[in-house]
């Protein structure tokens, strides 16, 4: 065996732990891999049932804001209803009203003794 033949061998002998020393970071990068794909696994897992959960609930919501819909156009209807109702009375009731307040107003004028207690003619 030569010199060269030593020097070779011993450069390859450094080069197989340097390659060795390599390895081991690539190794744990490896492990490190696998743990996160392991975590989104489980992670993904557990979102299945969290997102099949808010979507019901988002469902029941919705639901519930539809019936509240219903009372709101209900409860609208019911106030035009009750505007309509209002005018009516008093369109019924305040025209005698008028015509009672006035004739209780002359009443009272002629019990006086003829002092007029308004401050123009109104017929």
């Amino acid at each position: 065996m030569s010199g060269g033949d030593i020097a070779g061998l011993i450069a390859a002998g450094v080069f197989a732990i340097l390659v060795a020393l390599i390895a081991i970071p690539l190794v744990k990068l490896g492990r490190v891999f696998d743990e996160t794909s392991a975590a989104i696994h489980d992670l993904s897992d557990g979102i299945t049932p969290i997102l099949a959960e808010t979507t019901e609930t988002i469902r029941g919501a919705n639901q519930q804001l539809a019936r509240v819909d219903t009372i709101t156009s209900n409860v609208a209807d019911a106030t035009g209803n009750v505007g309509a109702l209002v005018a009516l009375f008093a369109a019924t009731v305040g025209g005698p009203l008028i015509k009672l307040a006035g004739f209780s107003a002359g009443l009272r004028a002629a019990l006086r003794g003829g002092h007029s207690t308004s401050r123009g003619n109104r017929r």
